[in-house]
């Protein structure tokens, strides 16, 4: 079998070139990603981190131990209110509070939510 070393050549000048390319795709976020993460913030509930993800009709949280809780919006005249009947985000702008048993907690520090580095 011969192989033509022109060929050879060319794939050895090009291979370079495709990683590259590739690893920067592998770092380019999808528009969907980027949209989450203007719409997700990182708040301080009783010196534990919470992080809210506002999307469509619902807020999803991330609690403090682990859990994953979607709330579902209520419409109210000012600000936001979401609940599951169990659970209960009140608030305006990062002004914000969680209800649970009657019982409020303010979320504090609200920043927008930086992943941690990889």
């Amino acid at each position: 079998m011969f192989i033509d070393p022109a060929i050879v050549l060319r794939a050895v000048r090009i291979a370079p070139i495709a990683v590259v390319l590739l690893a920067g795709c592998a770092d380019m976020k999808s528009k969907e990603e980027e949209e989450a993460a203007k719409n997700t913030f990182a708040c301080q509930m009783s010196g534990e981190r919470i992080v809210l993800r506002f999307d469509v009709l619902e807020v999803r949280l991330l609690m403090p131990a682990g859990d994953r809780v979607s709330l579902y919006q209520i419409p109210v005249a000012s600000g936001v209110r979401f609940s599951n009947g169990d659970l209960e985000l009140r608030g305006k702008g990062m002004d914000l509070q969680l209800i649970r048993n009657g019982v409020a907690v303010q979320l504090v520090d609200c920043k927008p939510y930086v992943a941690p580095p990889k």
